[in-house]
Formats: structure tokens, sequence, C-alpha cells
């Protein structure tokens, strides 16, 4: 059973890539300490700029203090086991806690760390993280599944970075990992197929992304406020089986985005509020046998 541990523990970040540099920024406005910023050789000069903004410590895994109450691994998912057999002789690991932040694997990637006394969770922030930006994490669900000690500390922390958190099961977690993958980087694919249907009809990659950004916003807005079936709009729901047709005869000269809209439309189909479902249905089927 891990001690009593103070409010906010200190911290050190095993990994300072994009989301363990975000997380660091977010941590330490929240009051929390950070210890130390562990990253491999590569990174270094990134490493060690983030660690004097913080003022902390930037080590390499070789030269790794870690008298971090909590050691946080933000490497990618395929390093997460070798970082924490890396550091597990380092220190002593009985009453300290490990978390990583894969939104696909669960706590037992640290089953190292657990087997030397640490109490040890999956800890997913679901926001996209990418270069040159901070997100807030105000609001930002955190999915937490491990060890009963470490997740009271992860429920702390949650709540301390303006979050919401939720258990999920070890076996859930690729599912929710794919809810993830849906909610962002396969809406920028879908997004990148807009523009190509854009192109198509004469304006360019960026006059597209500019002028998609209103109608964007309304729906994402209308999904929250009204739900899907509140937020669906245009000649699906209206049943005009024609329109749709034309939409796929135009899209005959971009293949990827019509397999995309395809598979839209297929699901739209079954899962949302339309009229004429039947001569939908036979359109769409008609352009699958003639194009696959």
């Amino acid at each position: 059973m891990l001690p009593a541990m103070a409010t906010k523990p200190r911290i050190a970040i095993v990994g300072p890539g994009r989301l363990g540099s975000a997380l660091a920024v977010e941590l330490s406005r929240a009051g929390y300490r950070i210890a130390e910023i562990v990253s491999h050789r590569r990174s270094g000069r990134k490493s060690r700029q983030l660690a004097r903004r913080l003022r902390a410590q930037a080590s390499f895994h070789n030269n790794a203090v870690l008298d971090a109450d909590l050691i946080w691994f933000c490497v990618p998912d395929r390093e997460i086991a070798a970082a924490a057999r890396a550091l597990a002789s380092k220190v002593e690991w009985n009453g300290k806690i490990g978390f990583h932040s894969s939104g696909a694997l669960a706590s037992r990637e640290l089953e190292v760390l657990r087997r030397r006394g640490a109490s040890v969770a999956s800890v997913h922030p679901m926001m996209t993280f990418v270069r040159g930006t901070i997100p807030s994490l105000k609001g930002v669900p955190f999915a937490l599944e491990g060890d009963a000690g470490a997740l009271r500390v992860a429920r702390r922390i949650a709540h301390h970075l303006g979050g919401e958190s939720f258990k999920i099961r070890a076996k859930d977690k690729v599912a929710y990992h794919a809810w993830g993958a849906f909610a962002s980087p396969l809406l920028v694919a879908l997004l990148v197929s807009a523009e190509q249907a854009a192109h198509a009809a004469g304006l360019s990659v960026g006059d597209a992304r500019k002028k998609m950004l209103p109608i964007l916003r309304q729906t994402i807005e209308n999904y929250g406020r009204l739900g899907p079936a509140g937020a669906f709009s245009g000649p699906l729901v209206r049943g005009d089986a024609e329109i749709v047709r034309k939409h796929l005869q135009v899209l005959k000269r971009i293949p990827e985005a019509k397999d995309v809209y395809l598979a839209l439309a297929r699901m739209a189909v079954r899962r949302l509020p339309i009229q004429q479902r039947k001569r939908l249905q036979e359109t769409l089927s008609q352009k699958l046998e003639t194009t696959n």
C-alpha cells in the first residue's frame, strides 16, 4: 500500500515530446513541481530548454535521478515497456507511482515497476497534441486504468488540471483509442477529402480550408447542443438520391475521396434519420458495384 502522499506530488516526465512537454507545462501551471525531464539524447536540446523553463533537472535515461514521487512516461506506445525496464533498476520503486499516457495500452506496460513496488496506471487525456501548441486541459476527459493508489492520484491531478476523469477497463482501451482516432486524426483525414472535393470545384486548398471553417464550427456546435440527429443536414437527410448520385459521379475523379463519401454515407443511412432510406441504399450499392 502506498504511504500518504502530498496532494501535489513531485513529478518526473519521461519523454518530453509533444504530449510530455504540454503535460509538463500544464502541470506546472496547476502548481505541480516538475522535478526532472528525462529524454533520449536525440531530443536533448529541447529537453534542456523545457527543463530551464520549468526549473527542472534535465537528464537522459542513463543518468536519470528519478527522485520524484510520480514518474510519468510520455514516450511512444511501442517504447513504454522498454523505457520502464531501462529505468527499473535506477531507484527504489516501492512507494512511487508510475503513469503512462497511452490511449491504447493498459497499465501492464509498467508491470516491471509494479513488481518492484510501484503503483501504476494508464492516464490518457483525450486531447490532440501537435507541434507548436499547448492546448488547455480544462474540461478534457482523462481515461484512467490501473492500481487503486495510482488512480487516486490520477483523479486528483485531472481535477487540478481542470479535466474530468473516468475509469476504463483494460480490455476496452483499444476501442476507446479508436473512438479518439475518429474524433481527431481521422477527422483531419476527412477534411483532407473535403479539400480534394473543393479543388475539383476550382478552389485552392488554402481557400477551401478558410471557407470551410464557418460550417465546420457550426456543425460541431450543433452536434454538441442538438446531438447527431439534430446536427444532420444535406441531401441524405432529405432523401435526395439523385443529388447523391451526382456527387458520386463527380467524385470518380477523386477515388480516395469517393471511398470516404461512400463509407460515411452508408453509416448515415444506417444510423441517422433520413428520408427515402431504401432508395438511398440502392443508389449507394449500385455505385459500389460499378466502382469496386
